[in-house]
C-alpha cells in the first residue's frame, strides 16, 4: 500500500513539473519556411489581438507532398506556464483539427504547398483573455513548430514613453521604457501581487522584462519610472534587401542568377559599430512576403540569398549569424556564418521566399549568449517599438487576464 502511495506521489509531481514547464517556441524543420503569424494590425510581429479579433497563420511545407497538420491552443499564466484551465474554460469548440485551407505553389521553380489557419473558425473559438501557445503537429503527432500569441481585453488604458537614461555611461547607447497604467473600474487590493507586466523590445520575446513591480500607486493609477530596471540596449537600425522582382537586381541586390531555382546575391555588408549614427527606416527585424502583380502566397518563389561581411574573424570560441524574424530569431547552422581567409570576408547563404527582409548580424558564444550589438553598435536615436503588457489575477483566480496594452517608439525621447 506505501509503494503504491509513492508511485502515485511520484507520478503526480513528475506530472506537476511537466505541466508548469514554460512553453517556449519551438522553431520548425528545415523544409518548413516562412512563417506568418499575425493579428488585424500589420505592424505586429507577432499577434496582439483584442477578444473577438482574429489571428492568422501561414507557412509553407516545399515537400509539397500536401502532408497533414494539426493544431492545438494552450492558455498559459503571464509567466507562460500553462494555467489550470481546462480546455472547455478557454476554448469554444474543440482544437486538435486538421488544418484544412491549402494549396500547391503555382509557376514556381521551387515547389511547395502553402496552409493558411485563422482563429476563430467553425471549430475554434477564444473565450477568455491572455497568454496563448498554437502548436502545430503532423499527423504522427509530432511537434513541428509552436508561436506565442496574447488575447487582451481593454480594461486598463497604459501610457507609454521612452526616455534617456540617466546613467551616463550608457547615455548614447540605451533607452528607457515607462508607463503608467490607468486599472479604470477594477478594483486592485493588493497591487503589487495582483498585476504584472511585461516589457518588450520590437515585439522580441527574448528581450522580455518581467520584474517590474509599481514605484507609485495611487487608487488604480500605478506608475513605473524606472531608469535601469526598465531600460534596453538601444541597437541600431536593421541591414535590409527586397527581391519581389525576383529576376533582377533590387534593393541591395548587386546580382541574379537562375540555375534550378534563382540565387540573389547582396551588396557586402560592413560592421557598424565605430561608425556614426544613420538613419536607414526599417521594420525592426521583420520580414514581409510581397511579390509583383500576383498572389504571394502561392505564387512567390524562393531564392538562395547570399550574404556577405566585413568584419575580421572571431575567436574559435564565438561565431557570427545572420539574425532577424524570417525564423524567428533563431541562430543555428543554417544561419551560422563562415569566414573566408582570402577575401577577409564573412559569408552565408539562406532560402527564403521572396519579400522584403530585415536582417542584422549577431555574434553568439559556446553557451549561446547572443551579443545583438556587437557588429552594428548601439545608438540613443535608434528607432525602436516597445510593448506593454498588463496582467492582472484577482484574489482566488485560476489564470491571469491580460487588461491592457500600450506602445510607444523611441523616436519621440523624453528626458
Amino acid at each position: 500500500m506505501r509503494k503504491n502511495v509513492q508511485h502515485f506521489l511520484f507520478f503526480f509531481l513528475v506530472s506537476f513539473i511537466l505541466f508548469a514547464q514554460v512553453q517556449h517556441e519551438v522553431n520548425p524543420p528545415e523544409y518548413i519556411k516562412s512563417i506568418v503569424f499575425k493579428g488585424p494590425l500589420e505592424g505586429d510581429q507577432f499577434p496582439i489581438i483584442k477578444l473577438g479579433e482574429p489571428v492568422t497563420l501561414n507557412f509553407d511545407d516545399l515537400t509539397a507532398t500536401e502532408p497533414d497538420y494539426y493544431y492545438t491552443l494552450t492558455h498559459c499564466n503571464y509567466d507562460w506556464t500553462p494555467s489550470n484551465l481546462v480546455k472547455q474554460q478557454y476554448l469554444r469548440g474543440v482544437d486538435n483539427v486538421r488544418i484544412l485551407n491549402y494549396q500547391n505553389s503555382f509557376n514556381t521553380l521551387q515547389p511547395y504547398s502553402n496552409f493558411r489557419l485563422q482563429i476563430p473558425n467553425n471549430q475554434t473559438g477564444i473565450l477568455l483573455s491572455g497568454n496563448y501557445i498554437l502548436k502545430v503537429f503532423d499527423n504522427q503527432q509530432e511537434l513541428m513548430f509552436s508561436r506565442r500569441f496574447v488575447v487582451y481585453e481593454d480594461l486598463a488604458t497604459v501610457g507609454v514613453s521612452i526616455a534617456r537614461p540617466r546613467d551616463l555611461s550608457v547615455f548614447n547607447e540605451k533607452q528607457s521604457v515607462q508607463f503608467i497604467i490607468n486599472a479604470g473600474d477594477l478594483q486592485l487590493r493588493n497591487p503589487n501581487q495582483e498585476v504584472k507586466v511585461a516589457v518588450l523590445k520590437n515585439y522580441h520575446w527574448d528581450s522580455a522584462i518581467t520584474d517590474l513591480k509599481p514605484q507609485f500607486v495611487l487608487g488604480n493609477q500605478l506608475t513605473y519610472r524606472y531608469d535601469k530596471a526598465s531600460s534596453f540596449w538601444a541597437g541600431n537600425e536593421f541591414f535590409n534587401f527586397e527581391n519581389k522582382d525576383i529576376r533582377g537586381a533590387t534593393v541591395n541586390i548587386a546580382s541574379v542568377k537562375i540555375d534550378a531555382i534563382y540565387h540573389n546575391y547582396l551588396y557586402t555588408n560592413e560592421s557598424r559599430k565605430d561608425e556614426p549614427y544613420t538613419y536607414f527606416p526599417d521594420i525592426n527585424g521583420d520580414f514581409l512576403i510581397t511579390v509583383l502583380n500576383r498572389d504571394p502566397f502561392i505564387e512567390a518563389d524562393y531564392a538562395f540569398i547570399y550574404f556577405s561581411l566585413d568584419y575580421p574573424k572571431v575567436p574559435n570560441s564565438k561565431s557570427v549569424h545572420i539574425y532577424g524574424k524570417f525564423n524567428n530569431y533563431a541562430v543555428d547552422d543554417s544561419t551560422r556564418m563562415e569566414y573566408d581567409d582570402e577575401t577577409g570576408l564573412y559569408h552565408a547563404k539562406l532560402l527564403l521566399k521572396q519579400g522584403f527582409y530585415n536582417y542584422k548580424y549577431v555574434v553568439v558564444d559556446k553557451k549561446g549568449t547572443i551579443d545583438e550589438n556587437a557588429i552594428c553598435g548601439n545608438f540613443l536615436p535608434t528607432e525602436n517599438n516597445y510593448l506593454v503588457l498588463v496582467y492582472f489575477r484577482k484574489f482566488g483566480a485560476l489564470y491571469d487576464t491580460l487588461i491592457g496594452i500600450g506602445s510607444g517608439n523611441s523616436s519621440t525621447l523624453t528626458n
